[in-house]
This record gives C-alpha cells, sequence and structure tokens, in this order.
C-alpha cells in the first residue's frame, strides 16, 4: 500500500512548495519510509534526464530577420471599397409603387360591393368561431324571447327584435353582446339539431352591405336587411336551413 504522506505531500516537498517546517518534517519521514524514498528518487532522476536532453532547438536566422522586415515595413491594411450610391431613380420608382399600394387599399376597402361583403363575412365567421369556445357563447343564456329582448336595453342603442322559433325547429338559446368592425352588435344564439346559429343584428345603415350567402372557412353564411335592421346568420347547418330561419325572421 502506498504511504500516505507520498499521495499528498511528496509532489509539493519535491517542488519546493513546502514551507520550512513542513519540509522538515517530510525529511524525517523519509527516513523511515522506503516507499516514499524510492519515489522522490525516482522524480529526481527523471528531472536530471530532461535537463539534460537537449531538448532546445534555436529559431534559424533567416525567420528573425524576416520577423524584423515585416515588423519594419508593415503591410497597408486594404480598405473596403466604397458602397455604390443608391439611384435616386430608384427610390422614386419604388415610392410611386408604394403610394400606389396604398391607395388601391384604400379604395379597395371603400367599395361596398362583393369584396366588402366577403370581408364582413370573414369577421363575422370568425366571430361564430370565437363563440363556439366555453363560457363564450351567451351573455344571457334563456329560452324566453321575453328574458333575452329586454337584456339588451341600455347595453345597445336599438332593441333587437327576439323571437323564438322552437316549433319550428329552431330554439332560442340566448344572446349575448359582439364587436364586429369596431362597433357593438347584437347576437342571437338559436339552436338546430345540436347545431348552434348565430344571428347579428345591427340597425341598417345607408351603405349597408350585410347582403347576400356564401361559405367561408367552411361555415354557411348569409345576410339581409329586414325591418330596419340588417341581419347576418353564421353556422355550419346547410344552407336551405339558413334559408328557413332568414324567412322566420323576416315574417316576424
Amino acid at each position: 500500500m502506498a504511504c500516505e504522506l507520498s499521495q499528498n505531500q511528496l509532489h509539493a516537498y519535491f517542488d519546493g512548495e513546502l514551507d520550512a517546517l513542513a519540509a522538515v518534517t517530510f525529511e524525517k519521514h523519509l527516513e523511515s519510509c522506503p516507499d516514499c524514498k524510492r519515489q522522490l528518487d525516482a522524480e529526481q532522476s527523471l528531472r536530471r534526464a530532461l535537463q539534460q536532453t537537449d531538448l532546445y532547438d534555436r529559431a534559424p536566422r533567416s525567420l528573425r530577420e524576416n520577423h524584423l522586415v515585416s515588423a519594419a515595413n508593415p503591410r497597408p491594411v486594404p480598405l473596403r471599397a466604397p458602397l455604390r450610391p443608391i439611384s435616386w431613380s430608384w427610390l422614386a420608382v419604388a415610392a410611386t409603387l408604394l403610394l400606389a399600394l396604398i391607395v388601391g387599399w384604400r379604395q379597395f376597402g371603400r367599395v361596398p360591393g362583393a369584396s366588402a361583403t366577403q370581408l364582413v363575412a370573414s369577421t363575422l365567421v370568425d366571430a361564430h368561431l370565437r363563440s363556439l369556445q366555453p363560457g363564450h357563447l351567451t351573455d344571457v343564456e334563456s329560452t324566453d324571447q321575453h328574458t333575452v329582448k329586454p337584456w339588451f336595453d341600455g347595453r345597445l342603442d336599438f332593441a333587437p327584435p327576439v323571437h323564438d322559433f322552437a316549433a319550428d325547429g329552431f330554439p332560442l338559446l340566448g344572446g349575448r353582446l359582439d364587436v364586429v368592425q369596431g362597433h357593438t352588435v347584437a347576437a342571437l344564439v338559436y339552436g338546430r339539431r345540436k347545431h348552434i346559429i348565430n344571428i347579428f343584428v345591427e340597425k341598417s345603415q345607408p351603405d349597408a352591405i350585410w347582403n347576400g350567402s356564401g361559405t367561408t372557412q367552411g361555415y354557411q353564411w348569409t345576410a339581409w336587411q329586414s325591418n330596419g335592421f340588417s341581419f347576418f346568420a353564421v353556422s355550419d347547418v346547410s344552407a336551405a336551413d339558413l334559408e328557413q330561419l332568414r324567412l322566420l325572421i323576416s315574417q316576424n
């Protein structure tokens, strides 16, 4: 078994890192420990062998001369090529194209035609999808039209028409407030064979664009004006079901 001192102090003694007292103590230990004495002798023999071996080689004189020449005559650092100036004509063309895009977009948004209707359809289909999230479908949950209709009082500047069509297969489920293109509208919720139908209602405007029907994101929608109101129905039921509900609302 190797001596514990040989592991902890021998190399420190060999490298001269022990203080005077520790060095004297270790030397006394060497007198009675052949293992430490033998390992120390081996370390000293290795050191002498390395010192006597000619491991040093001088660099050639030409390397030193080349280094001195390079230091006395440093090479100039190449400068970056100057950037080419931007052509003002290209900037003018780019500005013109950007202006045309902005003007075109504004004009497109003002056209009360099919494109504007499709924009409204996308917005209201998104509102329909949000309403299907848990806790978002109704603010007032009731099948009684006399409960749902008064709930809107004071929350809107108009009184939306509310009717229950359960006898025709479209039971009233409740209502809520929703926001469409920055203004608040009424949303009436109806059921149809375990499907949900949202009817968005607002007062008709002179340039009302809630007209037409179609499919957006896989959902059927139909929009119309009746009795001074604009209606927009959205659901995953068939187009025939939406048309039937439209007729029921328009006749009441």
